[in-house]
C-alpha cells in the first residue's frame, strides 16, 4: 500500500489508478478528495491495526485510545466522505458506484458506533463495530489482491473484473468479520456455562 500512495507523491495526476480517471481529474472536489483519500488511508490502516494489540491495551491504554480517536476521527471526517465522495465517480457504472457509496457509507456508520458505544463504555459491542470497521478499511488491500487474483486466474475484460472486485472487495471482509464476531461471542458464551451449570 506504502509503494501505491508514495507513487501519487508528490501530487501526480498521471500514474496509476488516475490514468483511467483523466474525465474526473479538472474536477476541484474529486481531485481533492481523490489525494485526501489516498494519503489519509495509509494513517487509517496502521491505526486500525494497533486497535486490537491486547497488549497495547494492556500496558499503554492511553495510546491505545489515541490511536483510536486517530482512526475514528480520521474516517469520520476525512478519509470517509473522500471515498463517500469518489464513489459516486466509481468506474464501471451503476453497479460500482453502488458499491462503493455503500462501501463508504457503512465504513462511516460502523466507525461512528465504535465510538459511540465505547462511549458508553460498551466495550463488548465496540469490539464488534471496531472489527466491522477495521474489515472494510482492509478493502485498500483486498480489493486490490482479489483484482491480481481474477486477472491472474481469468480473461475477463477490465472493466467486468473492476464491477465484481468493488463488490467482493468489501463484502468477502465484511462476511469474514461477521463470523469472527460470532465466533467471539459463542466462545464467551461457552466459557461462561460451566459456572453457570455450578450455580
Amino acid at each position: 500500500m506504502a509503494r501505491i500512495i508514495f507513487n501519487y507523491i508528490p501530487y501526480n495526476t498521471d500514474v496509476g489508478f488516475l490514468r483511467i480517471k483523466q474525465q474526473y481529474i479538472h474536477i476541484d472536489h474529486w481531485r481533492t478528495a481523490f489525494f485526501i483519500h489516498v494519503y489519509a488511508s495509509m494513517w487509517v490502516l496502521f491505526a486500525g491495526f494497533t486497535q486490537f494489540s491486547r497488549s497495547l491495551q494492556r500496558k499503554n491504554p492511553r495510546l491505545h485510545r489515541t490511536m483510536g480517536y486517530i482512526y475514528t476521527i480520521d474516517i469520520l471526517l476525512i478519509t470517509g466522505p473522500a471515498g463517500l465522495l469518489m464513489g459516486f465517480y466509481a468506474n464501471g457504472g451503476l453497479s460500482s458506484r453502488i458499491a462503493f457509496v455503500t462501501l463508504a457509507s457503512l465504513w462511516i456508520f460502523f466507525t461512528a458506533m465504535a465510538l459511540h458505544k465505547a462511549r458508553k463504555k460498551d466495550f463488548k459491542s465496540h469490539r464488534n463495530f471496531m472489527i466491522r470497521s477495521y474489515a472494510l478499511t482492509l478493502s485498500a488491500i483486498t480489493l486490490r489482491a482479489w483484482k491480481f487474483g481474477i486477472n491472474n486466474s481469468f480473461e475477463l475484460p477490465p472493466m467486468d473484473v473492476y464491477r465484481a472486485v468493488a463488490w467482493l472487495g468489501w463484502v468477502v471482509n465484511l462476511a469474514v468479520a461477521e463470523i469472527i464476531i460470532y465466533r467471539i461471542k459463542n466462545k464467551a458464551i461457552n466459557f461462561l456455562r460451566p459456572s453457570i451449570k455450578s450455580q
